[in-house]
């Protein structure tokens, strides 16, 4: 019987030990994505309806390490227009001021449809993670569009460091095929071969 039972603590001892080990591993994982946290420039703005959202993402951003450069709005003003926000983010990107932004305002639905609106922006809505990395993973979204009346701070700001951290897979034929073909739409409609002949 004593046998019995120190055997059973060997086999205790033993499984405590693998536990233990398995939780420092664990652990050593997570500082070593800690570690390797990407750190960027982004440029962020919002209308009056996304300025609390913005104020927050910005501060959290900027504790994470990231430069983050601030296009507005400055304070909360109601009659100012969301069109005007994400034009300015838009521009910075194009220009090479960053490369990368996040644009906020009430849905997000009024700051994607400007942001879109100029070349070479590619700007996608998203309230949950998988489209914050799938976005750039697979189509090279280089906007991240929040509405603050959709999500709280958590959530954007987790949704603001999964943007950041996904890349472009462009190794992956298949998104890369895709990719070109967005961009042939846009060079399309800008020199208006949309338009139609005269008869």
């Amino acid at each position: 019987m004593l046998a019995e039972l120190a055997e059973l603590d060997r086999d205790q001892l033993v499984r405590n030990q693998r536990l233990s080990n398995a939780a420092e591993t664990a652990g050593s994982a997570r500082s070593a994505l800690l570690r390797e946290r990407i750190i960027v420039k982004l440029v962020i703005a919002s209308d009056h309806a996304g300025f609390s959202l913005k104020e927050e993402l910005r501060f959290n951003l900027a504790k994470a390490g990231h430069e983050v450069i601030d296009l507005g709005a400055y304070k909360c003003e109601p009659e100012d227009d969301y069109p005007d926000f994400a034009e300015k983010v838009g521009e910075a990107i194009k220009t090479g001021v960053a490369p990368r932004g996040i644009v906020i305002c009430g849905s997000g639905v009024g700051v994607c449809v400007a942001a879109n609106k100029i070349s070479g922006i590619r700007a996608g809505i998203c309230h949950d993670t998988y489209s914050a990395h799938q976005g750039v993973e697979h189509d090279d979204m280089n906007v991240l569009v929040l509405g603050a009346r959709i999500v709280g701070s958590a959530l954007a700001s987790e949704l603001a460091h999964t943007f950041i951290e996904a890349k472009f897979q462009a190794q992956e034929g298949r998104f890369e095929r895709r990719f070109k073909k967005v961009l042939a739409i846009e060079a399309k409609y800008l020199r208006g071969d949309d338009k139609e002949k005269p008869k």
